[in-house]
Parts: C-alpha cells; structure tokens; sequence
C-alpha cells in the first residue's frame, strides 16, 4: 500500500528507519491521535495504515476505492478469492477478511523482512485465509492456475514507482488470465503532472481487457497535483452504478471515468510492453 497525501508529497516519517530489510528502511509508528492505528514507512515514504482494532477502517482514499470496487462487485459475506500484488502493511488482506469471512488471501510480496516486520508489528497472521509467498510478483503469478481468482490487487511500488514489469501488457495478460470470468483487477498508481504514466497505464490495461474504468480526485485528473489513481479492469461489465452511488459517501471528493470520457482522457498515450516500458522517463515532470 501506498498513499499519497497533500498536494501530491509523500508523508516523511520524522525518525529514521528502525529496521533494515533487503529493500527498505522500515518504520512502524503509533498514530498519536488513535493508539491502536499504525502507519508502515518504507524509506521515508508513507506506505501503510492499519487499525489493530478495527481491519476495516481504511484510512487513505485509495484504500477506500478499493474497498468500495470490492463491496459494489461482490456484497459483504461472500467469500473471495483474492490474489495481492504487493503486500505493504496488508490493509486491504484485513479488510476482505473481516468484511468476507473465509476469503482467501494470497499475498506476493519481495520483500520477507517487510512481512516478518508486518508480523511483528501489525498483526499479520499467515494461516489458511492468509499465505504469504516471498518472491517478485511477476515470477510467481506464471504459477497461478487459470480462472483462479474473483479480485487481483495491484499494489506493489518500489519507493513511488511502480516497477515496470509490474506495468506491462504482459503482466495484464497474465493477470487477466489468472482472473476468473468476471474477476476485477484492481491497481494502484501514482502520478504527477502532466500525467503521462497513468494514461499510458491506462491504455496498458485497455489493451488486455474489455472493461476499464479510473478513479481518482477531480484534481488529479485535471492535472492539477499528484495523486493516487486506481485503475479498474475485467471483462464483465463494472458496477459502474454502484461505484458512482458510493463515491459521494467517502471523506474526499473522486471522479470515475469510463467509456468515452475515459478514452478522451487516455488520448494516444503508449501502450507498455515487456520490449519498452519507459516508466521512469514517464513519470519525469521536466
């Protein structure tokens, strides 16, 4: 997981790390306005919030579309299988669980010093609704089975950047082969003006499925401020009317985009590929 706040900056953790993985410096620290609330910092940058007390208490924007995405596709009580890009502080993981008894969870996450941390200090508990495989998403998703999964959540980031073969048409290819018929992938994105990388994600995951649809604050999307976008692809039809009836409940303002509007947003942008995924120069503001 990982959350923008302001203006589009990362939240900087005030002390340095306190743990040394292969990837990152790491930091859990208290919420001072709630004692049972964690925030996960990853070289600085704020990547994670968990309520010890409450799993389904989502704290950032994004996590919230997530969540609506998942409650709008499937009701509360029904069961999921569920496939994790990225683990972070395995906020989302708690919140299907708690919302979805008897859901399974799969976790892929690089980094096994995060997820002992995550044991230690956030409550991860590894057993029969929850596996955790320490490996590179993209290695370990060849050996998913077809049709396996209802939701695929793509939150995986190295600092602010989403690793480039985690971004390419073929990644969405074998995503979208591990996804059952009418499974939703779910991906996280962060952006900067002039938004070059979400609109080239976009188109990405155009290529690969039949229904796409973006969520993000009107702000963003007009080009204003950096942000968190979360991009919505399967090959059902979305619950776009249900998405669109929960939005206006969440604390901060989101767009959805979809069909036409969504098509005039992406324009001619660039369609990644494992031969060329310029993710950095994409991102650059200059």
């Amino acid at each position: 997981m990982l959350g923008l706040t302001g203006a589009g900056l990362a939240t900087v953790a005030p002390n340095p790390c306190d743990v040394e993985t292969a990837y990152h410096c790491a930091r859990v620290e208290v919420d001072p306005q709630w004692t049972q609330g964690r925030t996960l910092y990853l070289n600085s940058a704020q990547h994670s919030y968990v309520d010890l007390a409450d799993p389904t208490h989502l704290k950032y924007a994004y996590t919230q579309w997530m969540g609506l995405v998942a409650d709008a596709a499937a009701p509360k009580g029904q069961r999921l299988d569920a496939l994790h890009l990225g683990g972070g502080g395995f906020t989302m993981r708690r919140y299907l669980t708690a919302t979805r008894p008897g859901t399974d969870n799969l976790v892929f996450e690089i980094d096994g010093g995060l997820v002992e941390l995550d044991r230690r200090e956030l409550g991860v508990r590894t057993g029969p609704e929850l596996r955790a495989a320490v490996g590179d998403a993209r290695v370990l998703l060849d050996a998913e089975p077809t049709d396996s999964r209802d939701l695929i959540v793509g939150d995986a980031f190295g600092h602010l950047v989403v690793p480039w073969h985690l971004a390419t048409r073929e990644m969405a290819a074998e995503i979208r082969r591990v996804l059952r018929p009418g499974g939703i992938y779910l991906q996280n994105v962060i952006d900067y003006p002039p938004g070059r990388f979400i609109r080239a994600e976009l188109a990405t995951v155009a290529a690969e499925f039949r229904h796409v649809a973006l969520i993000a604050p009107p702000g963003a999307i007009a080009g204003g401020y950096g942000s968190n976008f979360l991009i919505v692809g399967s090959d059902a039809p979305l619950p776009l009317a249900r998405i669109r009836l929960g939005l206006p409940t969440l604390p901060e303002t989101a767009r959805l985009l979809h069909d036409d509007e969504l098509t005039g947003y992406v324009g001619d942008a660039l369609v990644l590929t494992d031969d060329y995924a310029p993710v950095d120069q994409l991102l650059a503001t200059a």
